[in-house]
């Protein structure tokens, strides 16, 4: 079976100005399906303008009516012939693709020379062969965590902990980069990646990571890889895809194990000797190692991995995006409330109302949160800061008319007391009186409220009446539902606490040896 190419994702990148060939590469998809992509979307006179509101299944649909996923119609090759053949002196994947041409094209439909590369390489990894193919500039970018680890020294307490080293290396040129963290976690993960792109100065088509969890969530032996959103989310950023490596095949990306025991030899060995006291300081550090080790000279070949990598593989590189990539952490299966908001972290977003009572995913950012359901973006918000609680993100529009489904705010809470009576006014005044911020008596105004959909509000505003009058400066819900429960209201009358002329001194009697 053949997967169905991107249509909507094609569509964007050719309104940015890339090529159809530059589209091509850098999402690892045939040429001629980018062009198909590109000629139906000319034909029926679409820009990306009419697509970009549009779910991507509505964009393939448009251009491609009637279109199914079915089986390929390109003969397909011998490829152990091809995998045997390409061992020879001088045969290259090019000729074999030409033979290939001559022997089939008459007979059936033939497969592009790209399609012809990509599927040798697939059959070269699944059938455990080494590939004839050496590594090209610019494809690729392995990239792991080191075993071992380094120390950082708190200068206070004079307490030692661990740091990580993320590293990576373009397999072409085995130019290298290191990065220290504090932490394996995924955030540290997509961090190191964005410091990574920088150091580069560009990117390339594919990522070749190890099968740890901060990227990759399953790697079964049959089926799909799946990633982790945000990692997925970090490599289109870039225009990557993310190829892992096969459980338990370090062959698969062995640019990337061999560094990780270069790197144990020039920074962990070579600054054995050094203590360092801020996270800051150790990378600067690093990078200074990694540069000596990028410019050490081969010891069988010419040049070093810096020159090969700025005169042979730099230029091949992609152009980086024009801002970096925003580290974002989800939250999945989030319940819309029933005034159409969805809590994170203490505080509380608004939804579509047509969504009350869906499960969404929340995406957030250092800035923003965004509401997903399945892949479509319901709704956006700025961050509310993480020193806030039970504060209110609204867009109006996702709000139907109507007060019921309005943010609580004082004039709100004010109006409902004044329907129920002047005294249930005076014990939310008061209790507003007593808050530093009007947010901070939300909760207790609003529980002495709610008490009138346990009891009628006649005897809630006589409970105030009677709780007013006593020594209680301003009353609470835990006040007043004493009284409505015993029926106190009714009366009229509240129990006054016994006298105690001698308050809690205890008389002569007690200390004489009197009866307790």
């Amino acid at each position: 079976m053949v997967r169905k190419i991107k249509a909507k994702l094609v569509m964007q990148l050719r309104n940015q100005g890339l090529s159809g060939r530059a589209i091509a590469s850098a999402q690892g998809m045939a040429r001629n399906s980018v062009q198909t992509v590109i000629d139906a979307a000319e034909k029926l006179g679409l820009g990306w303008d009419e697509v970009a509101e549009l779910p991507e299944a509505e964009v393939y649909s448009t251009l491609f009516p009637g279109r199914s996923v079915r089986e390929s119609v390109f003969a397909q090759p011998d490829w152990p012939r091809v995998h045997k053949e390409l061992a020879r002196v001088g045969v290259t994947l090019k000729l074999l693709h030409q033979e290939y041409i001559d022997a089939t094209s008459m007979a059936q439909a033939t497969m592009s020379y790209d399609r012809f590369c990509r599927l040798y390489g697939e059959h070269a990894a699944v059938s455990g062969a080494t590939s004839r193919v050496g590594h090209k500039a610019g494809r690729s970018i392995e990239v792991d965590w080191s075993g071992p680890t380094m120390k950082l020294l708190d200068p206070t307490t004079g307490e030692l902990s661990t740091v990580y080293l993320f590293v990576s290396c373009l397999p072409f040129s085995r130019y290298a980069f290191v990065e220290a963290t504090l932490d394996m976690r995924q955030e540290s993960w997509l961090r190191a990646h964005t410091a990574m792109f920088a150091f580069f100065g560009g990117s390339v088509p594919r990522l070749v990571p190890d099968n740890l969890k901060t990227g990759v969530i399953s790697h079964p032996r049959e089926g799909e890889v799946i990633l982790n959103d945000a990692y997925r989310e970090m490599a289109a950023h870039y225009s990557a895809a993310v190829l892992p490596g096969r459980v338990r095949h370090p062959r698969d990306k062995s640019s990337t194990e061999n560094t990780v025991s270069h790197v144990a030899t020039w920074v962990i060995a070579g600054l054995r000797h050094e203590t360092f006291t801020s996270l800051a300081q150790l990378r600067t550090r690093i990078r200074q190692q990694i540069d000596a080790y990028n410019r050490e000279p081969f010891q069988k070949r010419t040049g070093s991995r810096w020159s090969v990598f700025t005169t042979e593989e730099l230029p091949l590189l992609q152009a980086l995006p024009a801002v970096p990539f925003e580290i974002s952490t989800w939250s999945y299966k989030r319940k819309v409330n029933k005034n159409a908001h969805v809590v994170w972290a203490r505080n509380f977003y608004s939804v579509p109302f047509s969504q009350i009572g869906a499960l969404v995913d929340l995406r957030v950012t250092d800035t923003m949160v965004e509401v997903y359901r399945n892949d479509e973006r319901l709704t956006s918000h700025l961050l509310l800061p993480g020193t806030t609680s039970n504060q209110y993100q609204t867009n109006e529009a996702d709000l139907p008319e109507g007060r019921s489904y309005q943010a609580w705010d004082r004039a709100r809470i004010e109006e409902w007391a004044a329907r129920i009576g002047p005294a249930t006014m005076t014990v939310t005044a008061k209790i507003f009186e007593t808050a530093f911020i009007d947010e901070a008596g939300f909760d207790a105004a609003l529980a002495v409220l709610r008490l009138s959909r346990r009891f009628p509000p006649v005897r809630l505003e006589a409970a105030c009446q009677l709780a007013l009058r006593g020594p209680v400066r301003s009353p609470r819900y835990a006040h007043l539902r004493p009284i409505l429960d015993t029926g106190q209201d009714k009366t009229g009358n509240v129990p006054e606490p016994e006298a105690d002329a001698g308050g809690y001194v205890r008389g002569s009697a007690y200390y004489a040896g009197g009866t307790r």
